[in-house]
């Protein structure tokens, strides 16, 4: 309602009443816009709220199409059949193939071999006269190394009965333990079966296809299930002393991944050190399965792991892989073009370049001088991070949720780097720990082969069977250790016992 100066003037001349009539026109006018303007403003927050999160759904999704290997923990498998993506390892400058100094391996003849074929010539070249009863002056010797023909040769033990002469008493030999059955496998045939099974990962009805199209007839599944059963029996006490020396060490490393028992997820729980290794599963992925397997509740070194938060509460020593946080860092740099990160992945790979280059000269650890310049370049690329994502803002009229909010990726990134600096830069304070977690990724890494390759373990007995002998072979691997031989001991009541002093 506009008033002319005219009319304002004749209002004014009309009395108080007037004016205040008009006045209170004016202010009721003045509500109902205001009314309506907070309407509007409502609703202008409400879509503004809504294009906020439709922008977070849509950038979750972009970052989602375009994570890879190189920039998340997902296995170089999920990549596809596009290009692969570049390593984050940096060139060496050596090139292809066995480098200077390298000790290779060929063939070579032996003393006594087993035949000895002779090609004599049966006529002259010349003149075609008969050679057959011409001695030979000289001979050049070549051997073909190959295998004999292969069967299975059958062994028949016969407990006799006799009389004694003095008493009549009869009395019968007592087979060997391990001969229970009229007819049965040897150990020999049952160590190759649970090779095959448990170090080559092949699935049970093809290591029984493979025995049968070697040796003829042989086990089938059910006998090479039989045989990992037995053998993962015998080597239970040799597991527990396994674990009782990776609760010893000085370092040890920890990770867990995805398998299936009866077509449900359960959790692989790797333990393992350079020379030894121990596999257990378990329904949970966090805490409860460490706790049950026992190993880190009592452990007292440091333990190397991932970011999961469930190893953090135990008491030990923490150390986080920092092969994690340069995916991550990279990640944040591809997608969101963020500086700190990229500074934040070269300090810790100069960190870790520093490392390796002083302790090849002789040091054990960096200078006080040295150490203060990393950990403050190290504050500094954080203060940046942080100022590039603050935390998000409390929208206003909105109920709080239990919980934390939620954050994007580079924030909660820089919320662990400041938070568990000290376990980031482990690795920097102390030399005996690692860069990264990649000893505990290799260890895992033929389970996950073997899943593939097999399917989920048909019962959570077959699972454990599996973690305990593929624990076995990993250590003894580890130790250079021949695999068949060793799982022959085990059959014979005497198995190979690592060497528990490696670690």
């Amino acid at each position: 309602m506009a008033l002319t100066r005219e009319e304002i003037t004749a209002v004014y001349a009309c009395g108080v009443d007037a004016v205040t009539s008009v006045i209170a026109q004016l202010e009721a006018r003045i509500t109902t816009l205001e009314e309506h303007l907070g309407v509007q403003a409502a609703q202008i927050q409400a879509q503004e709220q809504v294009i906020a999160t439709v922008s977070a759904w849509v950038k979750e999704l972009e970052d989602q199409a375009r994570t890879t290997s190189r920039t998340s923990s997902k296995p170089p498998s999920s990549d596809g059949f596009v290009r692969p993506p570049r390593s984050l390892r940096q060139r060496s400058g050596q090139k292809p193939g066995g480098q200077p100094g390298h000790v290779g391996r060929a063939l070579h003849m032996v003393d006594a071999p087993e035949r000895v074929i002779v090609h004599s010539p049966a006529v002259c070249a010349g003149c075609q006269r008969s050679l057959a009863d011409v001695p030979a002056q000289r001979y050049e010797r070549r051997q073909v190394l190959d295998l004999p023909p292969l069967r299975l040769e059958a062994s028949e033990h016969r407990a006799e009965a006799k009389t004694c002469p003095v008493c009549a008493q009869t009395t019968s030999g007592v087979f060997p333990a391990p001969i229970t059955r009229p007819v049965q496998y040897g150990e020999r045939l049952k160590a190759l079966a649970v090779y095959l099974v448990s170090y080559q990962l092949l699935p049970y009805d093809r290591a029984s296809e493979l025995l049968a199209d070697l040796f003829g007839p042989g086990p089938t599944d059910g006998a090479v299930c039989a045989a990992v059963s037995t053998c993962a029996e015998a080597l239970e006490e040799v597991e527990e002393q396994i674990m009782d020396t990776l609760g010893r060490a000085d370092v040890l490393h920890n990770d867990e991944t995805g398998v299936r028992v009866q077509g449900k997820l359960q959790w692989l729980h790797v333990a393992s050190t350079a020379q030894l290794t121990h596999y257990a599963v378990h329904p949970k992925r966090g805490s409860a399965a460490s706790t049950a397997i026992g190993i880190l509740p009592t452990f007292a070194g440091i333990s190397v792991h991932d970011g999961l938060s469930a190893y953090t509460q135990y008491p030990c020593a923490h150390a986080l892989c920092n092969a994690h946080h340069l995916r991550e860092l990279t990640a944040i740099v591809e997608h969101d073009q963020q500086p700190w990160a990229a500074r934040m992945k070269d300090l810790l790979v100069e960190i870790k370049t520093q490392v390796a280059e002083r302790r090849a000269g002789g040091a054990t650890c960096f200078t006080d001088a040295v150490r203060a310049d990393f950990v403050q370049r190290y504050q500094e690329i954080l203060d940046e991070g942080f100022a590039a994502n603050p935390p998000p803002p409390s929208p206003e009229g909105v109920p709080k949720r239990r919980g934390r909010p939620k954050q994007s990726k580079a924030k909660n990134l820089l919320d662990r780097l400041s938070t568990q600096r000290q376990a980031v830069l482990a690795f920097m304070d102390d030399w005996r720990v690692p860069f990264d977690n990649n000893q505990a990724e290799r260890d895992l890494r033929m389970v996950k082969v073997q899943q593939k390759v097999s399917g989920c373990f048909r019962s959570p007995a077959g699972a454990a069977a599996f973690c305990r002998i593929r624990g076995y072979v990993s250590t003894l691997r580890k130790q250079r250790q021949q695999i068949l031989p060793a799982l022959h001991s085990v059959f014979t009541g005497q198995p190979l016992i690592p060497n528990l002093a490696a670690q």
